[in-house]
């Protein structure tokens, strides 16, 4: 094993660096894994190296919040409208959740007001203003679409057939065993149409 780097010999790590390790090792073994000093032996660095780039247990936990937004920031394209921007958005949130579902819990509990997380947001808003929604307006959107991917997320996939139409009573619950006969009702189609009905409940204040 190389030697560990001491405090002033920080080649080639950045706080992105130490962010991504967080990520890795929360995705591999779990919250509870995730230490100061662990997160320094993945890193191979002294335990008292890593407060050069996260001051504390708090600022790790507020920077996986921010790694997670900023890996699922949808980008502006040009002629893109309100609607396009918040489902774009909505999307990649749940697809980085889902690739990351260790995080949810801390999305759900913590604001993480750090410059890149509030970018991310103000990048929305942006659009949502110049479509006609006043600020305090688009944030609660903003954080209604949030609320609703966090939660969804938080919902593991049936993948033992427990959900199908076989699990129902049909002479009991008759319109219970019709509808999963149907079909269309599994985590994605559920959040989809969750989704596009939330969004399309919302509208500026002279459309109302």
């Amino acid at each position: 094993m190389s030697a560990k780097r001491s405090r002033g010999q920080r080649a080639g790590l950045s706080r992105e660096a130490v962010l991504e390790a967080a990520l890795a090792l929360v995705g591999r073994e779990g919250m509870g894994a995730l230490t100061m000093r662990r997160l320094a032996a993945e890193l191979d660095i002294e335990a008292m190296t890593i407060y050069h780039y996260v001051p504390n247990k708090d600022a790790l936990l507020d920077g996986l919040v921010e790694r997670v937004v900023s890996l699922a920031a949808a980008a502006r394209s040009e002629g893109e409208d309100w609607r396009g921007t918040l489902l774009a958005y909505a999307r990649s949130l749940r697809r980085t959740l889902l690739a990351h579902p260790a995080v949810v819990p801390l999305l759900a509990t913590r604001p993480a007001l750090t410059a890149e997380t509030m970018a991310a947001v103000e990048a929305v808003l942006t659009t949502l203003r110049e479509a006609g929604f006043a600020p305090a307006q688009g944030l609660r959107m903003v954080y209604a679409t949030i609320g609703l991917v966090v939660g969804q997320s938080a919902v593991a996939p049936d993948t033992s057939g427990s959900q199908g139409p076989q699990a129902v009573d049909a002479e009991a619950y008759p319109l219970f065993a019709e509808a999963l006969a149907a079909g269309g009702t599994g985590p994605e189609e559920r959040f989809e149409f969750a989704l596009t009905a939330l969004v399309a409940g919302f509208a500026p204040a002279g459309e109302r």
